[in-house]
């Protein structure tokens, strides 16, 4: 164990560890003879396992000082869990629907309990290469984004409420600059952590390492990424971070929250869906297209933008008299200024 009381739990120690936890044993029923423990942790950060009993099921999720998927040679803080832990907490608070619920959280030992998010549910990346539709996706995650950043941004917060939360975000400096790397940087230079099909893709990267103009907006989305902290955003809001079945959305892995821009959640979501419709011809079988699929996704991109907009400017409307400090309504007092605070909100006109 470290001196800071961090321990890496191994299958044997997590359960020692889940017996001396009242909150996690109760989840278990107390019964720890039959215990199943599966180690799913594939993704980039973590271990992550899924623990069993006859009389129920938890998660337990436990950050590493280093990039699981690069090693040691990729120092990463432990603090992360911190913040996934109250991102997790904060968001399920205000979108219960759509985010599985805490149990317990350890900050010596890095380690999140949550519920676990039973079968059939799957990540939704693996859903979009397999081609199975989602009816339910663009409703659901369109409610989560607008309740997640709606309730704590300055269109409901006071200014006070907000500079503190936004306090309490500052810390997660790492995964920022995480972000600020593989999104903001990497992609437009030679780097030792970029993939890309070679030698077939080689002169398309090297169009983008070579295009000013991209550089340009990129080097302002980045500024924007970095100081504007309009909201308590996912912050990492891809579609391997999105459980589905036909009628569930949950999402998790938030480790990446922080207050930034809005729009990076909304634009990381649909993005994704994007490069999902060009994937399609490669995901194919033989013999069959995927067209109709294509035309699936186009129309998900479509709701999820149509739905966001309704639902955050639904709440700003029912809220527009509320604690929020951004437009104050003995100022904002006539519907021309309100139509033009809400095109300065979204970047746009309405839909």
């Amino acid at each position: 164990m470290a001196s800071d009381g961090f321990q890496p739990l191994d299958e044997k120690l997590l359960v020692e560890y889940l017996k001396a936890t009242p909150s996690l044993a109760a989840k278990l029923g107390n019964q720890f003879d039959k215990l199943e423990i599966k180690e799913i942790g594939d993704g980039n950060l973590n271990f992550v396992y899924i623990v069993s009993s006859p009389s129920g099921s938890v998660v337990i999720k436990q950050a590493l000082p280093y990039v699981r998927l690069i090693g040691e040679s990729w120092p990463m803080t432990k603090e992360r869990a911190y913040f996934e832990a109250t991102t997790l907490q904060e968001q399920a608070r205000l979108c219960p629907d759509h985010v599985p619920e805490v149990y317990h959280f350890d900050r010596k030992m890095c380690l999140i309990g949550m519920r676990y998010i039973e079968p059939p549910h799957i990540i939704l990346r693996k859903g979009l290469i397999s081609g199975i539709e989602y009816p339910l996706l663009a409703e659901h995650i369109s409610e989560f984004m607008a309740r997640t950043l709606f309730y704590t941004s300055l269109l409901y917060l006071t200014t006070t409420d907000h500079k503190s939360a936004v306090a309490k975000y500052c810390g997660n400096v790492e995964l920022c600059r995480l972000t600020e790397q593989v999104v903001f940087s990497d992609p437009y230079k030679v780097s030792e952590y970029n993939r890309c099909t070679t030698p077939y893709l080689d002169a398309d990267a090297e169009a983008v390492r070579e295009d000013n103009i991209l550089k340009l907006e990129i080097a302002e989305l980045k500024s924007k990424f970095c100081e504007r902290a309009q909201a308590l955003i996912h912050g990492d809001l891809h579609t391997s971070s999105v459980m589905v079945t036909k009628n569930s959305t949950q999402v998790i892995d938030p480790e990446f929250g922080f207050y930034g821009p809005m729009g990076f959640d909304v634009g990381a979501f649909i993005g994704n869906l994007i490069l999902a419709y060009f994937a399609q011809d490669g995901h194919a079988d033989k013999g069959a297209d995927r067209e109709l699929y294509k035309e699936w996704i186009l129309k998900t991109i479509s709701d999820t933008w149509t739905l966001f907009y309704a639902k955050f400017t639904a709440l700003w409307d029912k809220h527009k008299d509320g604690p929020g400090e951004a437009y104050l309504p003995e100022i904002y007092n006539n519907p021309d200024l309100q139509v033009a605070g809400e095109e300065k909100i979204y970047g746009r006109s309405s839909p």
